[in-house]
C-alpha cells in the first residue's frame, strides 16, 4: 500500500506565529461555530464525525463514549474527525477551520484536540489548542501519528489506527496536572 503522508503539529490561531494570520480566532468557545469558516465544514454531530466512513457504527459509539468519558474526567474536548476530501485545502488549513469554527476546547483555556483523518489524499493530523500544548507537544503529536497510527493505515486498518492514536492522545492530556 502506497504510504500515507503525515502531517502534525499544533500550529494554531492565537497560540503566536505564523498561524495568527490564518485564522480569524482562536477555538475554544463551546463545541458550537464561534468563527465564521473560510469554506464550508462538515456538521459537528457529535465527539466522532466520521464523513469518510472509516468505523462502523459500532465503532463510532465506543469511539464517542471514550472521548466523552475524557471529556468529563479532564474538562478537555476531544473530537475525531474523518473527511473524504481536504477539498484541495491543506490539512493544516481545514484543522484550523474545524478547530475554529466548530469551537472546540474551552474558550478560556483553548484546550481543544482534533485527530483529522483524509484518507483520500492519505493524510492525517493532530490539532492541538494552545491550552494543551504542553501535555501534546508537536514532537508527541508526531510520535503518535508516526508509531500508533500509521503503522496501521498502511496494513488498511483505519479503523484500527484511529482508536490506536485517539487512545495515545487521551494518555497525553490525561496526565496529572493537565487540567487548568
Amino acid at each position: 500500500m502506497t504510504l500515507f503522508l503525515l502531517l502534525a503539529g499544533a500550529a494554531l490561531a492565537g497560540c503566536g506565529g505564523p498561524a495568527e494570520r490564518v485564522a480569524e480566532a482562536p477555538w475554544g468557545a463551546s463545541m458550537k461555530r464561534s468563527v465564521a469558516p473560510p469554506f464550508p465544514l462538515p456538521a459537528l454531530t457529535g465527539r466522532v464525525v466520521d464523513n469518510a466512513d472509516l468505523l462502523i457504527a459500532d465503532q463510532e459509539a465506543q469511539l464517542s463514549a471514550a472521548l466523552a468519558t475524557t471529556e468529563r474526567l479532564t474538562r478537555h474536548q476531544f473530537v475525531v474527525v474523518t473527511l473524504p476530501s481536504l477539498g484541495g485545502r491543506s490539512i493544516e488549513e481545514v484543522g484550523l477551520a474545524l478547530g475554529n469554527g466548530w469551537g472546540i476546547g474551552r474558550k478560556d483555556y483553548n484546550d481543544g484536540v482534533l485527530l483529522i483523518v483524509a484518507p483520500n489524499e492519505r493524510k492525517v493530523r493532530i490539532e492541538v489548542g494552545c491550552g494543551l500544548e504542553a501535555a501534546l507537544t508537536n514532537s508527541e503529536a508526531q510520535a503518535i501519528i508516526d508509531q500508533r497510527i500509521l503503522p496501521l493505515f498502511r496494513k488498511g486498518r483505519m479503523a484500527a489506527g484511529i482508536f490506536r492514536g485517539s487512545a495515545a492522545i487521551i494518555r497525553e492530556i490525561d496526565e496529572p496536572g493537565v487540567t487548568p
